[in-house]
């Protein structure tokens, strides 16, 4: 029996609250406050979560390297063992080597030269032997003091005689080197050589006319 009363006793105050409220706004200002709320709950519902392939980025393909290939360590060095001598060989004894064999000079031919000249005697007419007279002088030459020098150019044969004979240097006058001429042609001649051998040669002979 109370509690009915107590029931109904708080829906009256209810809805005299709820009157008051009305009129006075705050109603109005719950309500407002209330659904806000609500919708605001609508919104903060977490999405539905996406799958992983939508999730992860594409992610681009990665190109494997081969590993780097070490190198190979290098052998260690191995120790062989010497072997060991035998009892027979004889210990610290060497052989003689032969000695090499000498080069030999290299042989240098002389290129043979031109043979030389054989050696040239000239003719002479000053031999002792030969008794060749002076030249006489023109008497009329004297009176009129004619003197020069002449040279006689004479073709001497390998017998010793004059055979050719021509003036090469006049005196300046005729007489003279007249005289001169006849004189070397009857002359006799040492006769001129080459190599030993007596050869027929031109021969000059001077002959000087002198007034003493």
């Amino acid at each position: 029996m109370n509690r009915r009363l107590v029931i109904a006793a708080s829906v009256v105050l209810f809805h005299i609250a709820a009157i008051w409220a009305i009129q006075t706004g705050l109603l109005r200002r719950a309500v407002e406050i209330v659904v806000p709320a609500e919708v605001l709950s609508e919104f903060i519902n977490p999405p539905a979560p996406r799958t992983e392939q939508a999730q992860a980025p594409a992610s681009k393909p990665q190109v494997q390297t081969p590993p780097k290939r070490q190198a190979a360590p290098a052998p260690l060095p191995v120790a062989t063992p010497e072997p060991a001598p035998t009892p027979a060989a004889p210990m610290g004894v060497t052989s003689p080597q032969p000695p090499a064999p000498a080069m030999a000079a290299p042989v240098t031919t002389a290129h043979a030269g031109p043979p030389a000249p054989a050696r040239l005697e000239l003719p002479s007419s000053n031999a002792a032997y030969l008794n060749n007279p002076k030249p006489p002088y023109p008497v009329l030459s004297k009176r009129l003091g004619e003197q020069g020098k002449v040279v006689v150019r004479v073709l001497i044969g390998v017998d010793g005689t004059a055979q050719q004979a021509e003036i090469r240097t006049s005196s300046g006058y005729e007489r003279l080197d007249q005289a001169a001429l006849t004189t070397v042609l009857k002359w006799r001649y040492v006769p001129g050589k080459r190599g030993g051998v007596p050869e027929a040669m031109w021969f000059n002979v001077p002959i000087n006319f002198v007034l003493e």
